[in-house]
């Protein structure tokens, strides 16, 4: 079978080098282009505090680059100190919405109904933990909620790595 033939399997977890690379404020994305996408989440976002506009206009325009023009973001009131109802980020209005959809999720749309599901990586986690969050979360086979998955242990470190992946 040529090489062009064999097909492609994504690494289950994380190359070693992104675990040097995942601060806060990254984020991290699965984007299946295909009509059936199978996991919980579509990615991690790791912001570096609770301030909804210091923090969501990266994060936007970042999404705009691969997914196209963001509508509207859903994120829980709670969970940010302060959510205005709307954005110009990039000289777009992006529509805030409250929705009680936990502290650890924000909805992105993309259009009139494309979603996508980030886990939240809580500020201040630490970085082992948030890097393990979000390699579960963009694995495409993930049927573990954000909420779970922020509170599963660490795996323990394999020999001869320093960290988990």
């Amino acid at each position: 079978m040529a090489d062009a033939d064999t097909p492609y399997t994504p690494p289950m977890v994380l190359p070693d080098a992104i675990h040097s690379a995942v601060r806060p404020g990254t984020a991290l994305l699965r984007l299946e282009t295909t009509g059936s996408r199978e996991g919980v989440l579509d990615g991690a976002w790791w912001p570096r505090s609770r301030d909804v506009a210091g923090e969501l206009p990266a994060l936007v325009s970042v999404l705009t680059e691969h997914l196209g023009p963001i509508t509207r973001v859903a994120l829980d009131a709670s969970a940010w100190n302060g959510l205005p109802t709307r954005l110009v980020i990039d000289d777009r209005i992006v529509h805030l919405v409250s929705d009680p959809v936990g502290d650890d999720t924000v909805l992105i749309t993309r259009g009139d109904k494309d979603h996508f599901a980030l886990l939240v990586v809580p500020p201040g986690t630490a970085p082992d933990a948030a890097r393990t969050a979000m390699a579960r979360a963009v694995r495409a086979d993930n049927v573990t909620s954000a909420a779970e998955i922020l509170v599963a242990p660490l795996p323990a470190a394999e020999p001869g790595r320093g960290e988990p992946t």
